[in-house]
């Protein structure tokens, strides 16, 4: 052997054993799960969820409480779960369900819940609707028949800095600049009293490791149920937009929280957008600008959760899904497929990762039909996502 091949060998082996402690001294991943999940735990009248779920026998809070658990989640954004005035409801779900065995399933206990007040069912004392009546469900701020209805909480394994919270549930509608205010519906008057939140926009910063992230939770109103003025369109779409000009320093002045302070989020800080939004990128008939522009922002990753099942179930259901353009493993949604009452299924509940925090993977849990857990997905119409997101500084 030539002193040169001699030499070759002695580089070759000091550059794997320079690779190799490169790899050990890289810090492991700090791996945290976020997920969305519409567990449509609303029930027609005020206090009727507390009462179902104390005791632990709800059989569709146990299903919803599985799910979770196969999904070993750590910070959960729930909507439409009814808040009562105390938001006791949340806290027993937590701890009757999610801190409970569910079919065999690991526990998982979040000691951490906020479930702060919300707009719908909160009487505005004007007929909204045009119904010719100012004490309907859809004469509320938001559309709901007592107040907390179609609610949302936030539960988290890491601590909520609950003094840092900031909530929107009081911002005008009309205070957005270029909002999209229906064609001749409301009369200035009213427009100038809208809120823009149909529940509410919330900042909540969670504690990771001494590392702040910023939970944005959300859950716009659907783009239907109106007229041809399309007024839950437009909301829908001003709701969406909130989350844009939050992000975007120079747009976001006209911001103020429930508490008086001005502006958004500050470009250095990190944060996880969740929520139901209502809006598919493609198919169905929201209003789609502001969710283009809030995917295509340069603070946001959409890690674009996926299932099979959503596959498998848009060509079993067929109908109004044949005519989607959309990739139906990306759907989140089960909704009607007969046309044209039906929008089919969507891709309406979303977990975005703001930079520089970085996605890892992300799923959707739909089972396919070959699965035994494909009967969990019944208590909703709407499935589990989550993705999970390095928390680590970059």
């Amino acid at each position: 052997m030539s002193k040169y091949t001699v030499l070759a060998v002695v580089c070759i082996a000091a550059s794997i054993v320079l690779i190799a402690l490169r790899r050990e001294s890289a810090p492991a991943p700090v791996v945290v799960r976020f997920a969305s999940y519409n567990a449509a735990l609303n029930r027609e009248h005020a206090g009727a969820l507390l009462a179902e779920l104390r005791g632990g026998a709800s059989q569709t809070a146990r299903q919803i409480a599985e799910v979770v658990q196969r999904q070993e989640v750590d910070v959960l954004l729930l909507c439409e779960l009814d808040r009562d005035d105390a938001g006791e409801a949340a806290r027993v779900f937590a701890r009757e369900y999610l801190a409970v065995s569910q079919n065999g399933q690991r526990a998982i206990s979040f000691p951490f819940v906020f479930a702060g007040p919300v707009n719908t069912g909160e009487p505005s004392g004007r007929d909204l609707d045009g119904d010719g009546r100012s004490d309907g469900p859809g004469d509320a701020y938001g559309f709901g028949r007592f107040p907390g209805q179609y609610g949302m909480a936030l539960l988290s394994r890491h601590p909520i800095g609950e003094h840092l919270i900031r909530t929107f549930g009081s911002l005008s509608w009309s205070a957005m600049p270029g909002a999209l205010r229906p064609n001749g519906f409301w009369s200035d008057e009213v427009w100038g009293r809208l809120r823009l939140s149909s529940k509410s926009h919330w900042d909540v910063p969670i504690q990771v490791l001494g590392r702040t992230i910023h939970v944005l939770c959300s859950h716009p109103t659907p783009p239907a149920f109106d007229g041809p003025e399309d007024r839950n369109g437009c909301r829908n779409h001003d709701e969406i937009r909130f989350w844009v000009d939050y992000l975007t320093a120079g747009r976001d002045g006209w911001i103020v929280d429930d508490a008086g302070l001005q502006g958004g989020l500050a470009a250095e800080e990190p944060f996880v957008l969740m929520g139901d939004l209502n809006c598919d990128p493609v198919d169905g008939s929201s209003r789609r600008q502001a969710l283009a522009d809030l995917l295509a922002h340069p603070r946001v990753q959409d890690p674009a959760p996926r299932s099979q099942g959503g596959v498998e179930q848009a060509t079993r259901q067929w109908g109004v899904n044949a005519e989607h353009r959309g990739d139906p493993a990306l759907d989140t949604g089960d909704f009607g497929d007969e046309p044209p009452r039906g929008p089919g299924n969507l891709r309406v509940d979303y977990v975005l990762v703001g930079r520089p925090l970085r996605p890892v993977q992300s799923a959707v849990f739909w089972p396919q039909g070959f699965e035994s857990t494909l009967a969990l997905v019944a208590a909703s119409d709407h499935r589990l996502v989550w993705v999970d997101v390095d928390v680590r500084r970059q």
